[in-house]
């Protein structure tokens, strides 16, 4: 798995941060190897059609989000459902994925991935508004409460956690409680903040075909 996540990166030429800590340092795949993983193909030249564009970002801002070809199709078709205007669509795509459960929490720094959060989620490791929520797609709301089970704090991962937490600089639509492990959405995303590395324009664009 961690290295399907390499091959990823290095074949949609950029870092992802798909494996946490390993991302930021020397080993990490992109650096070492900065070429589409497989057999090297001396390349042709002119320019990739838009097809291959649009296919190429819709690709990057899936694997960043971990999710599977339905799960990603879903959120840009309903998203694309609404009525407004181009930017206002895609900036209501990227808070759909941004608040998901399990990547609020990787955005807290309770995990070092979103795949991380993912299995934490899915071992009940949360609470939202003090009832357990084990579903990674689980929408937050504004003003929810989002915390670590008591008898989980005394898990291996969350202790290490606990310290990086001190250096994690956590989005403006979130406020963080370090020494309770609990935190509350105070706002909403937003595109700006959240910086995503694909063009979402052309993300509709290849559902639209």
């Amino acid at each position: 798995m961690q290295y399907d996540q390499c091959k990823t990166c290095r074949r949609l030429g950029q870092k992802l941060f798909l494996k946490g800590d390993r991302c930021f340092s020397a080993k990490c795949a992109v650096t070492k190897r900065p070429f589409a993983p497989g057999p090297q193909k001396k390349r042709k030249g002119g320019n990739a059609s838009e097809y291959k564009k649009s296919l190429t970002e819709k690709q990057t801002l899936k694997k960043w989000y971990g999710l599977s070809e339905r799960q990603f199709k879903r959120y840009v078709k309903e998203t694309l459902a609404k009525m407004g205007k181009v930017d206002d669509v895609a900036n209501e795509l990227i808070r759909k994925l941004e608040k998901r459960l399990d990547n609020t929490i990787f955005r807290l720094g309770f995990a070092k991935s979103r795949v991380m959060a993912r299995q934490m989620v899915s071992h009940s490791y949360f609470t939202i508004n003090g009832k357990p929520v084990n579903i990674a797609s689980y929408q937050v709301q504004k003003d929810d409460i989002i915390a670590v089970k008591e008898h989980k704090k005394t898990k291996g991962v969350i202790k290490q956690m606990t310290e990086e937490l001190k250096r994690k600089e956590i989005p403006a639509w979130l406020s963080l409680n370090k020494e309770k492990l609990e935190a509350k959405t105070v706002g909403e995303p937003n595109i700006e903040e959240v910086k995503p590395p694909a063009e979402i324009s052309s993300i509709f664009e290849f559902y639209s075909r």
